[in-house]
């Protein structure tokens, strides 16, 4: 799992057919001392995560699993919402 702030809301009026009333979002990875990493994505929200909230997300084929349907074409997944980290030793950048 990986950590990601929620930076946008994707609106698609034409979408894949397994995707409609899916809401996705568009993500800044984060690392564990909460600094942007890498580039944003977009990963369909299944927790219902809003503007500013630091979530978690899985990507590949584990972003499938908690969707309901099957063959969902899904490469990111929010699988939930971040009360708070603590981070005991600083981490390297």
């Amino acid at each position: 799992m990986n950590l990601a702030k929620v930076i946008g809301t994707i609106w698609a009026t034409q979408k894949d057919e397994n995707l409609v009333g899916a809401t996705m979002q568009i993500i800044q990875p984060l690392d564990y001392n909460q600094q942007a990493i890498d580039s944003p994505i977009i990963a369909v929200d299944t927790v219902g995560a809003g503007p500013g909230e630091v979530v978690y997300y899985v990507t590949s084929r584990e972003a499938v699993i908690p969707y309901p349907k099957d063959l969902v074409p899904i490469d990111a997944a929010i699988v939930g919402i971040v009360d708070w980290v603590d981070v005991y030793d600083a981490l390297p950048n």
